[in-house]
């Protein structure tokens, strides 16, 4: 079976092309700066290493999917016909509460997604062009939709309510929702596995990058999560401040006389890493500066992994302890700092992290706890692309 997977963002389509039963990839790639002077394009077939990148106009999502398929089915294309694509997998990012699973798309449920378009304006929208665009150049093909929030549908009252009136959850759906499911349902999944796929089990996922998120998934479910109505709630990010009190963003609103827009942009584009650090929203540059003496870089990092470690205390105590924390995401693969000072001072829950084995740069899944350790510590890659093929495979079977 062959799953085109699309990631569809207002300027961007990513894309695979899955065997969700081998978990072979026959080919990946970007369309990258839709509609935007500089359009570029990517592609590779991870079998035979052959590599992609030019730039080509695409003014629209219909001319960056018709690049793929002709690339796909071409000279150096992994299949014969467009019709070999079985299925095709679609990220959603905001289902409300009315999609706790995956789902086949059709016009109802087109019409559900698009009434959630309030609560993921920048997402929705351009997600669904990239569905209505998948019918159009590959009709009588079925389209599934798997939701960034769905994972976080199992999480109970106490933990997604906020304590406005009532009434804001009841008229306006006002209520924490939590995302990057996808990936927090891979790795806690490949966690139980580690853990020998016990009856009970807590796992801590450290989904950190650009855009962070922590989850805690008791018996594989979850149960808690960072993120809240919108993306913008919980860790410091690459450019999203987090956390604050609500006051201060109306105290900094009025001060500066700035328009809800600009408040909006304030907090989601020009805080975290970016607004304390101010040259940079990279955590690569982040720690080189810091190792060069730079006090804000320091700081930065300091505050980033202040809240990490406050996190995972806090989800530690809501699940009555914890197994396994695992590290995933752009930084939580790749920077060992990071992780370090995650973990900093959590000692006394057990936590024992190996730092000649964090210090070493690993593909895969990585044991990172010492022998000692009560708590295992894992690195763990994590696989979005494929939770979206194997659930597209699910439905349509």
């Amino acid at each position: 079976m062959k799953v085109l997977v699309i990631n569809c963002g207002s300027s961007s389509l990513k894309y695979q092309l899955i065997n969700p039963s081998t978990e072979e990839v026959f080919a990946i790639g970007l369309c990258d700066r839709i509609g935007i002077h500089g359009s570029k394009f990517e592609y590779e077939v991870p079998a035979t290493d052959f590599e992609l990148e030019l730039e080509h106009d695409m003014p629209t999502h219909k001319e960056a999917l018709e690049l793929v398929l002709n690339t796909l089915t071409g000279e150096h294309g992994v299949i014969a016909d467009i019709n070999e694509v079985d299925a095709v997998g679609h990220r959603i990012v905001h289902g409300g509460e009315e999609f706790t699973t995956s789902v086949l798309l059709d016009e109802k449920v087109m019409a559900g997604i698009e009434a959630n378009n309030d609560l993921a304006p920048l997402h929705n929208p351009a997600n669904l062009l990239g569905v209505k665009t998948c019918m159009e150049l590959i009709p009588g093909k079925p389209n599934v939709g798997v939701f960034d929030t769905a994972f976080h549908q199992t999480m109970p009252a106490k933990a997604f309510m906020y304590p406005l009136p009532y009434a804001d959850y009841t008229e306006l759906k006002v209520r924490k929702y939590g995302f990057h499911g996808t990936s927090h349902k891979f790795v806690a999944g490949l966690a139980n596995d580690l853990l020998g796929n016990p009856a009970n089990s807590k796992v801590i996922v450290c989904h950190l990058g650009n855009g962070a998120s922590i989850s805690a998934v008791k018996d594989g479910k979850s149960v808690d999560t960072s993120m809240g109505l919108t993306p913008l709630q919980g860790l410091m990010m690459g450019t999203r401040c987090g956390d604050i009190d609500p006051a201060a963003a109306l105290f900094i609103k009025a001060k500066r006389d700035l328009t809800d827009k600009e408040i909006d942009a304030r907090m989601n584009k020009k805080s975290g890493i970016l607004g304390i650090f101010e040259k940079s929203s990279d955590c690569r540059d982040l720690e080189i500066a810091r190792e060069g003496g730079d006090e804000r870089a320091a700081l930065a990092i300091d505050m980033m992994t202040y809240r990490i470690r406050a996190y995972i205390a806090s989800y530690a105590a809501a699940m009555g302890g914890v197994d396994m924390i695992c590290f995933t995401g752009g930084i939580g693969e790749n920077s060992n700092l990071i992780r370090s000072k995650s973990l900093e001072g959590l000692e006394f829950m057990g936590v024992e992290l190996d730092e000649a084995v964090n210090s070493v740069r690993k593909k895969g899944s990585v044991k990172l706890s010492t022998e000692t350790s009560k708590v295992a510590i894992y690195k763990i890659q994590t696989n979005e692309e494929l939770v979206i093929a194997r659930d597209t495979l699910a439905i349509v079977k």
